[in-house]
């Protein structure tokens, strides 16, 4: 979102550049495992359980495995929201390019660009099970389907009173995930982490905002 130059009739700052990621597919992808798997991670500052259920993984890890994911899982989230906030260089792509395929230093600037590598961890068929093919579909779907907000409604016009005095200190990108209920986490100096709840209620999305003013 930007104005592209100053417009004294529009209340949006023509220098303002906001980025709203409405699928931030690593974080869904977490969310899916933690509840498609019956996983029970215990830690501070985890998220709620998603909107709407998947079912459950059509193909179960055993309790071994289900006990190193669910002792895992936290970490693996809270790495993937700290990298939710990076800003990501765009002459990264070039500088993988000019590196040697399996050194090091690829493997360093692959991980920088695309975030942890879930399937290092939790193995690189986890993902391609039907269950979480159906409920990202689903996902998108119903996206979709949604009819469009006129411009008035969309959260960022909406609360734009409330969003400016976060712009100003730095906020840059808003992230969503689809959980239950109302969880806000600032990321970093840049983003800021909210449930589609929070989004879509102006009262929760002025009071997360706050935390940036």
């Amino acid at each position: 979102m930007r104005s592209v130059e100053p417009d004294p009739g529009n209340p949006w700052p023509h220098d303002m550049t906001l980025t709203v990621e409405h699928r931030p597919g690593l974080l869904l992808q977490l969310l899916w495992l933690r509840e498609a798997h019956h996983l029970q991670p215990h830690g501070e500052n985890l998220p709620p359980l998603l909107s709407e259920t998947p079912d459950d993984a059509s193909i179960p890890s055993d309790v071994a495995v289900r006990a190193d994911w669910e002792a895992s899982w936290p970490q693996a989230w809270h790495a993937t929201v700290e990298h939710m906030g990076i800003d990501v260089d765009p002459h990264s792509f070039d500088r993988i390019s000019e590196t040697a395929h399996g050194s090091p230093e690829r493997a360093a600037l692959l991980q920088a660009t695309r975030g942890p590598g879930l399937r290092d961890h939790f193995g690189q068929d986890v993902f391609t099970d039907p269950s979480y093919r159906k409920w990202e579909q689903q996902s998108i779907d119903a996206h979709r389907a949604s009819p469009p907000k006129a411009l008035a409604d969309i959260p960022e016009r909406r609360d734009l009173d409330a969003l400016i005095p976060a712009w100003r200190p730095g906020l840059t990108t808003i992230v969503t995930i689809p959980c239950r209920g109302t969880h806000n986490r600032r990321i970093g100096a840049n983003a800021l982490l909210v449930t589609d709840r929070t989004h879509n209620d102006s009262e929760s999305y002025r009071t997360a905002l706050a935390s940036f003013s």
